[in-house]
């Protein structure tokens, strides 16, 4: 059974912007969240691609890749992930091979099939590009080529990249990417901070079917976990609460930055939003120090995750860094009687 003492910590920041703040303002809260978490021990700082949305800010991925790592010294840093059927493979290996010899041993990349925004977007990306989500594995295995050290009489060499054979995870929250990664000998990161789900079916698969390959030699699982700690549950539930109407809006097709906490928020939603939310952020833990223990011990129980990617979206940033200090300082410790 694994131990949450024994268990790597990391984060995924999807950089929120913040009602009463700016896009400036929340890239600057990325970067001072990256040092903050690896003082605390963290693996690695993952950051993901969204388009077209108000209160998200990390839609130029690879940029912001290169800028956290280039202002932190030791944590990996990467994408959680690129969602590859916006981008031509070669420019993906070309951005990520330039960050590996920039940041070498520090780069991860992070892969999707979604899209990560709406289909007028997704348009705009890639133009007349007609490729599709289904076309995934061969533009997984294309990308790879390019990071491979380059062949004689290759065609096309990612340079930089050609390689560097920075190492690649898939990503997913359905079984098509358990199966892809099983089948591709692939590092494989489960997207239940907003879509839990599938997650036991998912990792059983991956597991189940997983093939031995030169980067990985037997399966490892991460598992998105939506965090907020604080002194007492009741606090941490009132901070949460900026989540909740956040998730709330995605729910509703209202997406807009975080929101301040709102105490009574759930309170004046009906039964069916409030379970809504629930479903959503079902892998979720929000309270007191002996309750956030206690959650993500219970989580390690049921998945048997290798690491916990923790999604901490406070409105106020101090009680975000003092969020995933506690989380921190419970995972090297024992439990609480």
């Amino acid at each position: 059974m694994k131990k949450l003492s024994e268990t790597p910590l990391s984060m995924l920041d999807l950089v929120a912007v913040r009602e009463g703040s700016s896009t400036a303002d929340a890239l600057k809260i990325a970067l001072q969240t990256a040092r903050h978490v690896e003082t605390l021990g963290f693996k690695r700082y993952w950051l993901a691609e969204h388009h077209n949305m108000a209160g998200v800010a990390s839609s130029a991925t690879a940029v912001l890749v290169g800028h956290i790592a280039g202002g932190t010294k030791s944590i990996r840093v990467g994408s959680g992930g690129i969602m590859l059927p916006n981008h031509a493979p070669l420019v993906v290996a070309e951005a990520f091979g330039t960050l590996a010899e920039l940041y070498p041993g520090r780069i991860d990349l992070g892969l999707g099939r979604a899209p990560g925004t709406d289909p007028y977007t997704m348009r705009a990306l890639r133009r007349h590009n007609t490729e599709s989500a289904d076309d995934f594995p061969r533009e997984v295995s294309e990308l790879m080529g390019y990071l491979a050290p380059a062949r004689e009489g290759q065609r096309i060499t990612a340079n930089p990249g050609a390689g560097t054979e920075v190492p690649i995870w898939l990503l997913g929250s359905s079984l098509f990417s358990a199966q892809l990664a099983a089948q591709m000998g692939l590092p494989y990161a489960f997207a239940s901070h907003f879509a839990p789900a599938m997650l036991m079916q998912a990792l059983e698969i991956y597991r189940r079917t997983f093939k031995p390959s030169a980067q990985l030699a037997k399966p490892y699982t991460i598992i998105g976990v939506p965090l907020i700690a604080a002194p007492t549950d009741e606090e941490a539930q009132y901070l949460a609460s900026s989540v909740y109407q956040r998730v709330y809006g995605i729910l509703t097709g209202r997406r807009g930055k975080l929101p301040l906490p709102d105490a009574n928020f759930i309170a004046h939603l009906d039964p069916a939003g409030r379970q809504a939310i629930a479903d959503f952020l079902a892998a979720g833990v929000i309270g007191s120090p002996e309750t956030v223990q206690s959650g993500l011990q219970n989580l390690l129980d049921q998945t048997e995750a290798d690491e916990l990617m923790l999604v901490c979206d406070v409105h106020d940033p101090a009680l975000r860094l003092r969020s995933l200090r506690i989380a921190a300082e419970l995972a090297s410790t024992p439990a609480l009687a």
